[in-house]
């Protein structure tokens, strides 16, 4: 395959897979059939492009491709006219769709799907996880690492999250403004994890994927617009959080693309744009409850704030994760606290918190809990011990990008002999 339209399937697929399956949702109103046809219209594009040239507008092409397949497909059924009539009553025509607010305020499908995932009737994680599938692309591996779990127990979440929205008539469709507060967590959660994925890729050479952050941004200040009467204080502060750690986004990874950590990246390299206009947001997400995204965006604020790694707040960092915990008892926020810790008051203190995390086995599986304690027993002098968490975290990590970072600090601490 020509060099040209190879890379333009792959730019694409990384690019344009959510509004291309949002967009087929809202045309035939089914996630596996427009997942299919999706997928075809890609394996037709790698078999067709070369020959017939990358089209004007590949979005546009893989569209029609796919609505076309899939047209093939019903037809191919025996119940062809029922299916169609199920369509137009089951509530995904957009003619039986009535929200209460000027249609043309939110024409974005994909915004449609990250709420028709997110419907009360569906657990939350089980919300997250099948937006994560159907918008961003990722396989259910990706997916139920985030969520720690095995593959196949994720498998099975999805495939009876999509028969429940088929067989309960779930319409695509923004709700009704007075029904957003019951979707609001889930779709705020949604948005994070897709920031994340873009942030650190789970998989692949690159660390960051620029595509998942943008569109995870972009969705976000959406959500602001659709809620701009009285946007609950939670929404901007993902916002603002998003545009804080995306202002880092150069300066995480050397010209090699080896990951840099926050203490070694050069500040001249932040986005002074996006922190100017993140930290108002900040102070009016603060006064708007205080909720835990508004509590994360003030701790990356800090970091934002610092003209050099060394002026970092770490004490005002501690005291915000300890608000953060109470609202947020997560494993995850525990060991982000004891690394703060660790910065404050030596990494001594913040040891005895992750051993104690240890001790309850929730983050065996994660490969930067095993890195954060590496991390912290180089620094106290322990160069035994951290070389066997580094290990363990080699034997969990699927970023190439963190990978080599991971091996370069093994090296550091182990003898010549070793």
């Amino acid at each position: 395959m020509p060099l040209d339209a190879g890379a333009t399937v792959e730019a694409v697929y990384s690019t344009d897979w959510g509004r291309i399956v949002a967009t087929l949702i809202g045309l035939i109103g089914d996630f596996d059939l427009a997942e299919e046809c999706a997928q075809e219209a890609f394996t037709a594009a790698v078999d067709q492009w070369p020959a017939s040239g990358v089209p004007e507008s590949p979005r546009a092409w893989l569209i029609r491709t796919a609505r076309n397949k899939a047209i093939d497909h019903i037809r191919r059924r025996t119940n062809f006219e029922e299916k169609l009539e199920s369509y137009v009553t089951s509530g995904f025509s957009p003619t039986a769709v009535h929200p209460d607010y000027d249609a043309d305020e939110i024409p974005d499908d994909r915004l449609r799907l990250i709420f028709t995932c997110c419907h009360p009737a569906l657990a939350t994680e089980t919300q997250v996880a099948l937006t994560l599938r159907t918008l961003c692309g990722l396989d259910t591996d990706e997916i139920a690492r985030a969520f720690l779990m095995p593959g196949a127990t994720m498998a099975q979440r999805l495939v009876r999250a999509k028969r429940k929205i088929r067989d309960a008539g779930i319409p695509y469709a923004v709700p009704e403004k007075r029904e957003l507060p019951a979707r609001i967590d889930a779709v705020l959660a949604v948005i994070y994890l897709i920031f994340n994925e873009g942030y650190t890729a789970t998989r692949g050479k690159r660390l960051v994927r620029a595509d998942l952050c943008t569109e995870a941004i972009r969705l976000g200040r959406l959500l602001v617009e659709l809620m701009a009467a009285d946007p609950p204080g939670e929404a901007i502060g993902l916002l603002a959080l998003m545009l804080l750690h995306d202002s880092r986004r150069d300066a995480r990874s050397d010209g090699d693309g080896n990951l840099v950590v926050l203490a070694e990246q050069d500040h001249n390299r932040w986005d002074q744009k996006k922190i100017a206009e993140a930290l108002p947001m900040v102070e009016k997400a603060l006064r708007g409850g205080a909720g835990s995204f508004a509590i994360e965006a003030a701790i990356a604020a800090i970091h934002c704030r610092a003209a050099r790694a060394e002026e970092t707040d770490w004490r005002q960092i501690v005291g915000l994760y300890d608000v953060l915990a109470r609202l947020k008892p997560l494993p995850i926020v525990s060991l982000n606290r004891a690394v703060a810790v660790a910065m404050a008051d030596g990494p001594a203190a913040g040891l005895a918190l992750i051993d104690a995390l240890a001790a309850t086995n929730e983050l065996d599986n994660y490969h930067l809990f095993h890195a954060a304690r590496a991390d912290l027993l180089r620094r106290a002098g322990s160069s035994d011990e951290a070389a066997k968490s580094y290990q363990r975290a080699l034997a969990l990590v699927t970023n190439d990008s963190e990978r080599r970072f991971l091996e370069r600090r093994l090296r550091e601490v182990q003898s010549p002999a070793a």
